[in-house]
């Protein structure tokens, strides 16, 4: 039976890429959606080398949300499943100091993801199946001084995607929410993060993968993030307050 492709939004991520290189080894069509999809020429030609998939290259823009409908339109075939791997995390700093900077935090982690798949899900709705993927992150779990930014666009997000997933159980469609925690990607390059709570972006595509299959609903990981993030959402306010997490 010939698989329906993925859909790869964010493709020129680490994490968007190694998602493509897991489910095109699965046998999987891909579509690589992204802004300036030419550059992805050669991971084009490295996935149907290696793999002997199907694989075309889109251009794609998050914030160009009057252009998503037309997008979706354009591709050769509806996506079978869909992961999306936008995102950016900014600066906190720099988006404290201006609203606008802030805008663009919370527009490319939230209004752009949820536009994209909520045009998606409508028509996976009407045909009646498919699997829509969310990466999301436990930084929306609960607003941390350091990143509150990026959090609430993450945190508003996740709850996007757990409606999308209510309304859709009974449409043969379903809704993944990963939440990856740290990752080692050109995003996170030069921070300082603990190894046992960082995956890298294979583990994450990895899981993505087993996750569709097994139409699991809400996903970390590393497990240990499901712990680590109990224990902070229970630190009573007046406590929380004192700390720089």
């Amino acid at each position: 039976m010939t698989k329906l492709p993925v859909l790869i939004l964010g493709a020129r991520s680490d994490i968007g890429l190694a998602v493509a290189h897991a489910f095109a080894a699965e046998g999987y069509p891909v579509q690589l959606a992204a802004r300036n999809a030419d550059e992805l020429s050669a991971a084009k030609n490295d996935l149907e080398l290696r793999y002997g998939q199907s694989v075309t290259l889109h251009e794609f823009d998050a914030l160009a949300l009057a252009d998503h409908a037309g997008f979706i339109d354009s591709l050769p075939q509806l996506p079978g499943i869909a992961v999306c791997a936008v995102g950016f995390m900014g600066e906190q700093s720099a988006s404290e100091a201006d609203p606008i900077v802030a805008t663009e935090v919370l527009r490319s982690n939230f209004e752009g993801p949820a536009s994209i798949l909520a045009h998606l899900a409508n028509r996976f709705e009407e045909r009646g199946s498919g699997v829509l993927v969310g990466i999301s992150s436990v930084a929306g779990e609960r607003g941390r001084a350091t990143n509150y930014i990026y959090g609430s666009a993450k945190a508003g997000f996740t709850a996007f995607l757990s409606g999308l997933r209510n309304r859709l159980a009974g449409a043969g469609v379903h809704v993944v929410t990963v939440l990856p925690g740290f990752v080692a990607t050109r995003m996170t390059e030069g921070m300082d993060l603990p190894a046992k709570l960082t995956a890298q972006p294979q583990e994450v595509a990895s899981a993505i993968v087993r996750a569709t299959r097994k139409r699991r609903n809400i996903i970390y990981v590393r497990p240990i993030w499901q712990l680590v993030m109990a224990v902070i959402r229970n630190i009573p306010e007046p406590v929380f307050k004192k700390l720089k997490l």
